[in-house]
């Protein structure tokens, strides 16, 4: 869930700020999370339609995260900097919250993978049970700790990306 947390977290923010500071506009973060909430239930239908469970794609829950975004970028005066530095944190700190909420609402994955076992899987990726109890922090507290420190840079670096000129 940390990886997932840190891997959504950054994958939204550099996308959402790159479109957003390229129109200008608060709100192209809320499109553009939207666009990608619908690649993934278009991704979700297609695994669906190969014969595994609705719930084996889950879709991340970008919105709520990326109008924070907007709402940074709105309240600060479209504030490029702001939209970074506080706009980058919200993401970071709300997503993991966002979707552990989501992620409540679905099955055990581990219990998908033991009931729906695929006969071309081959033996060394058979799926184990995991050791329980070895780490003892709240994934949600670890995601978004680390989704906040590391979503502001990448952040910094869809918002560069506008900035490079070629010459």
């Amino acid at each position: 869930f940390v990886v997932f947390s840190i891997s959504q977290s950054t994958m939204l923010a550099v996308g959402a700020i790159y479109y957003m500071l390229f129109t200008g506009v608060p709100g192209t973060a809320t499109y553009y999370a939207t666009i990608m909430t619908i690649y993934t239930w278009v991704a979700k239908g297609a695994w669906f339609a190969l014969g595994y469970p609705y719930d084996f794609i889950v879709v991340p829950v970008w919105i709520p995260s990326a109008m924070l975004l907007d709402l940074t970028y709105w309240a600060t005066r479209r504030n490029k900097h702001a939209a970074i530095i506080i706009g980058g944190t919200l993401v970071g700190l709300s997503l993991p919250l966002f979707n552990m909420v989501n992620l409540l609402l679905i099955r055990d994955p581990l219990e998908v993978a033991f009931k729906y076992p695929r006969p071309t899987l081959p033996s060394y990726m058979t799926p184990i049970e995991p050791q329980v109890g070895k780490f003892y922090n709240s994934p949600v507290a670890l995601g978004a700790g680390a989704g906040a420190v590391l979503t502001v840079p990448i952040a910094a670096l869809g918002a560069k990306l506008n900035t490079w000129t070629y010459r």
